[in-house]
Formats: structure tokens, C-alpha cells, sequence
């Protein structure tokens, strides 16, 4: 176990030394790939106009979050391919301590409440499938 904790200290620290060289970090996303149906697209798009927006612009009012993009992606190279990119650029992995808390709060004052951000999420499961949500940070190269 002391083992494979040394390595992986280790690991980090050759990826930080690593990236000293070549490229400078930058802000962390998070990306959340997304299946919509097909006879759901428009439903899905509202809503994300009616909430989604509201909220992140509202996360992004408090300084929770820094920005965030929309993707529509035109080419599908497979049926289960997705359709809608969700972004969400954080200063910093340090900037989303708390983070949970904070997004609850600013849930609550613009959805309404734990409930009704449930039954939206509830809605949407009926039009879409979340392929991915990743975590990554943006790099400059040097």
C-alpha cells in the first residue's frame, strides 16, 4: 500500500514538473456530453433555456462558476453518438471547494427548491441521455 501511494505522489509530481515545461494551467471544465432524443430536441432546448440558463447565469453572478458554453454538434458518427456539450469553466480546482453548497443555494433561489430541481431532472431523463461528465483543466502551451 506505502508502495503504490509513493507512485502515485510520485506521478503527480512528474505530471506538475511535466507541465512546468511545457504549458502553463488554466482554468478546470467540466464537460458533460448529451444524448438527446431525437422527437425531444425542442422540449430539451427549452428547457435548458428556461432553467439551465437562468441558474448558470445566476452561479455566474455569485462568482461560483467563471463561464460556460453550449456545443451543438452537428456530425454524428454513430447512433449513440451526442448531440449537446455542456461546459462549465471554474477558476481553479481550489475555486470549487464548497462549490456544492453554493450551487445548492443558488439552485434553490432559482429553480425553487431541492423538489422542483428533482422534477426537472426528472422531465429530462425522458429526453436525454448523459454520456460523459468529465473534469478537466485547460492548458497554454508555452
Amino acid at each position: 500500500m506505502r508502495k503504490i501511494l509513493m507512485c502515485a505522489v510520485f506521478a503527480i509530481f512528474s505530471l506538475c514538473a511535466f507541465a512546468q515545461e511545457h504549458y502553463t494551467q488554466g482554468p478546470v471544465w467540466r464537460v458533460t456530453l448529451i444524448k438527446v432524443k431525437p422527437t425531444a430536441m425542442d422540449a430539451y432546448m427549452t428547457s435548458l433555456r428556461q432553467s439551465t440558463k437562468p441558474l448558470l447565469d445566476e452561479e455566474k453572478k455569485e462568482g461560483i462558476i467563471v463561464d460556460y458554453k453550449v456545443f451543438l454538434k452537428s456530425t454524428q458518427h454513430d447512433p449513440n453518438d451526442w448531440t449537446i456539450a455542456l461546459a462549465v469553466q471554474y477558476k481553479s480546482w481550489a475555486a470549487m471547494d464548497g462549490e456544492p453548497a453554493k450551487a445548492e443555494a443558488a439552485r434553490d433561489k432559482i429553480l425553487g427548491g431541492k423538489q422542483q430541481a428533482q422534477q426537472l431532472g426528472e422531465k429530462r431523463v425522458e429526453m436525454r441521455e448523459i454520456i460523459t461528465s468529465d473534469l478537466m483543466q485547460e492548458i497554454f502551451l508555452k
